[in-house]
């Protein structure tokens, strides 16, 4: 749960994290389809140009303080909203931990995790997302936010199930399009979840926007229903599932144009992607080089 602000802000950091996966990993892919390793974050080179990664290690423990500071202080009266705040900015601090440890490795010589972890912890923090997500605040009364939230449950479970396949084999290419692909997909899903439960424009017909209830002496803390009739939460619930079905086939539809162009043209294409990958690449590559033995003439 939370608000317009925050869904936006979800999909600020999601959406831009996936494209650039797919974006990296596709043409890495493309230069060496043998040589391919998935990355827990492909790093430009110069360093310098990593501004994705520094900008989230600000923005992230930021974003985790303002959503418990202004759900856990602004309704005291309800617990369950402060514990569902309370995960999600435990979830932001988690992934935040995940960018701190890739900054020592990838900086600082700290190779004492390994890639195998990462992912492995990674898939953890989704999975935890996945089990947790709509508990305490998603109640029977709320069908249409009930659907949203279910789906988005379903995201977090594939980018789950992906990084810890990555964690087994890293070489599995389809794993990286899963985990990438489910982090637009979640990115352009909680954009359409705040349009659909937090905003008046762009709300179900028949049903109100979901607010956090003030509480008052001698009334229930639980929330009104959000659809009136039954007829107008099971029609909203089939548009919920209308739209996914439509943000599924535009995020498959990007992902084959991208790497139709990729494919296409090089120059679009990464330059490094990711410091200790390619310099693997680099070093299989003169290997293979030296063992083929010279051709003597006569």
């Amino acid at each position: 749960m939370g608000s317009l602000a925050l869904n936006f802000s979800a999909f600020l950091f999601l959406f831009p994290i996936g494209i650039r996966r797919l974006l990296c990993s596709f043409s890495i892919y493309l230069n060496n389809p043998s040589l391919y390793r998935s990355k827990p974050w492909y790093l430009s080179n110069p360093r310098c140009r990593s501004i994705d990664l520094f900008a989230l290690l600000a923005a992230l423990p930021i974003a985790s303080f303002s959503l418990f500071f202004i759900f856990f202080f602004t309704s005291p009266n309800h617990p369950v909203y402060k514990f569902t705040s309370l995960q999600q900015s435990s979830l932001l601090f988690a992934f935040w931990v995940v960018l701190i440890i890739i900054l020592l490795r990838e900086f600082f010589d700290f190779s004492l995790i390994d890639d195998a972890f990462l992912f492995l912890f990674a898939g953890t923090i989704f999975l935890i997302e996945y089990w947790m997500m709509g508990k305490g605040l998603i109640v029977e009364s709320l069908v249409p936010s009930s659907r949203v939230y279910d789906l988005l449950a379903q995201l977090a479970l594939v980018c789950s199930v992906s990084c810890l396949f990555l964690s087994i084999k890293p070489t599995a290419f389809v794993a990286e399009m899963g985990l990438s692909l489910g982090l637009v997909f979640k990115g352009t899903w909680v954009l359409q979840a705040g349009l659909l439960l937090y905003s008046d424009a762009f709300s179900i017909k028949g049903c109100r926007k979901i607010s956090v209830p003030i509480h008052n002496h001698g009334t229930s803390n639980a929330p009104p229903p959000q659809c009136e009739l039954e007829e107008d939460a099971l029609r909203g619930v089939a548009l919920i599932d209308l739209l996914f079905v439509g943000h599924a086939i535009v995020v498959f539809v990007l992902c084959v144009v991208l790497f139709g162009v990729l494919n296409y043209n090089g120059n679009w294409r990464c330059g490094e992607g990711s410091r200790p990958l390619m310099a693997e690449i680099e070093s299989e590559e003169r290997l293979l080089t030296r063992s083929i033995p010279e051709l003597e003439m006569d």
